[in-house]
This record gives C-alpha cells, structure tokens and sequence, in this order.
C-alpha cells in the first residue's frame, strides 16, 4: 500500500489537487500500473487508498481542497495576527487539515504565504484590467489606482498586514509573498502602461518608476489614513476624492503633451 501512497501522493501534488480529486486512472499511471490493476489491490474502492493517505498524515481531501481552505484560514490569520504569527501549525488546525498536507501542497510556509498574496492582493483584478484594458490613458490611470485601493480595503485585510510586515522587515515574510507574485504583477502593470508609451502618451521611462511613481502616493495615503483621519476630520477627502487628484498629479507628471 505505500507505493501507491506515493503514488497517489504524486500524481495530487501534480495536479495541485487534493487526493480524493485525482481520478484513478491518474493515480494508477502514477504507480505504473493499469485502473483495473489497481481498483484490484484496493478492494474495489478507493476507501482503502483514501484511509492509507489519511494514516500517513495527508488528508485526502473530498471538502473543498486543502489548498483553498489553507489559503482562505492563512489569510484570516494574517489579517488577525499579523505575518510574524503566522505557522504552519495554525493554519493547519484552522484549515481543518494535517500539516504533512500543507507542506505537499505549498512545499513549506513561504509557497502558503505567496499563494495568500496571489488570491488576496491586487492580482487577480490587476490581470482582469489588464486583459480588459481601458482604451484611454486617464481611464487606465484611474482603474490602476481604483484596482490596488481595493486590495487595500478587501477583506480579510492581508494587502495592509504585508505592508506592515514589509517597512518594519524589508527581508521578512512580505517580502518573499511580493517577490513570488512580481512576474505576474509586472506583467499586468506593463500591459496596461507600456502600449500608452509606445503610443507617445506617456514619458519613456523604465515601466518600474512609471509604477513607483503612480503607487507610491496612493499606498502611503491609505496607509496613513488611520493617523490622517483622527487629525483632519471633514478635510480629508475620501479615498475616491483621492484618486481623482491622484490621477490629475500623474498625468501632469508623465503624460506627454496632446495625450
């Protein structure tokens, strides 16, 4: 039975699904052998296999998988405790699963917490926009600083946790979540910017200070929101009021003429 533990094993950690998600056929040619072969071995139902994976400390799975409900209880965890109280143990005992699982899906902390980042930060609606792009250069501008204000207010609220992770340890945890999500990231930014600088709309400058330059003031405006709002009152604008001068500063600084 550990061979085709393992074999199972295997052909899940492929897939990135869980066990009880594989279809037999899978996990036999995995193991090297023929579906009848192996619906032999076990009895004719997979029970058997599904309790050996859960004996060797694997859950198998048939609920949602582990790896959307490790990802789902790490991101309450982090809005809860913050990064530096973030285990594998805790997240295991809110997911409802075994630690041997999360390290088969994620391969250890840092691969839990980058997968965190990619469903919780700004990326999934970054790639959406940028598959869908505005046809102007103010209403691209404009839904890029409306994208990543909402990956701050989004709950749980993990975009705010990395940040304070990330200025209190620039090598820390946030960083290693960020890093793992840049391609991506990179990719969807340069999509929405770089066709309005071939297009003579936007200053030629390198993709990451055009980015610097648009998230910069954003990010540090919601972050010190919190301080701003107790002092200022009325006379802070709301986070939409915001953008719109956002957006008016930003074109001012690298739009070209006639854009």
């Amino acid at each position: 039975m550990k061979e085709l533990v393992a074999a199972a094993l295997a052909a899940a950690k492929e897939r990135g699904r869980d066990v009880a998600d594989v279809p037999l056929a899978g996990i036999a040619a995995a193991a090297g052998i023929s579906r009848s072969t192996l619906l032999r071995r076990l009895g004719g139902s997979r029970a058997a296999l599904d309790e050996a994976v859960r004996q060797a400390g694997v859950d198998p799975g048939g609920r949602p998988p582990v790896r959307e409900r490790a990802i789902e209880a790490a991101a309450h965890l982090v809005a809860e405790r913050g990064l530096a109280g973030i285990t594998l143990d805790a997240v295991a005992d809110r997911a409802g699963c075994s630690l041997p699982s999360l390290h088969t899906v994620f391969e250890g902390r840092d691969g839990l917490l980058a997968a965190v980042f990619g469903q919780y930060g700004p990326l999934p609606d970054l790639e959406a926009l940028a598959a869908d792009p505005p046809e102007d250069l103010e209403g691209a501008v404009r839904a890029l600083y409306e994208t990543f204000a909402a990956s701050f207010a989004q709950e749980p609220r993990v975009v705010p946790a990395v940040f304070a992770d990330l200025f209190s340890r620039p090598d820390g945890p946030a960083a290693a979540m960020m890093g793992a999500n840049l391609p991506r990231t990179y990719d969807g930014l340069n999509r929405l910017l770089q066709p309005h600088v071939e297009a003579g709309r936007l200053r030629p400058l390198p993709v990451p200070v055009l980015v610097q330059l648009l998230l910069g003031p954003l990010i540090t405006h919601i972050l010190l929101r919190p301080v701003l709002e107790p002092a200022f009152g009325a006379g802070l604008p709301s986070v939409d009021r915001a953008i719109d001068h956002f957006v008016d500063c930003y074109l001012r600084a690298v739009a070209l003429p006639g854009a």
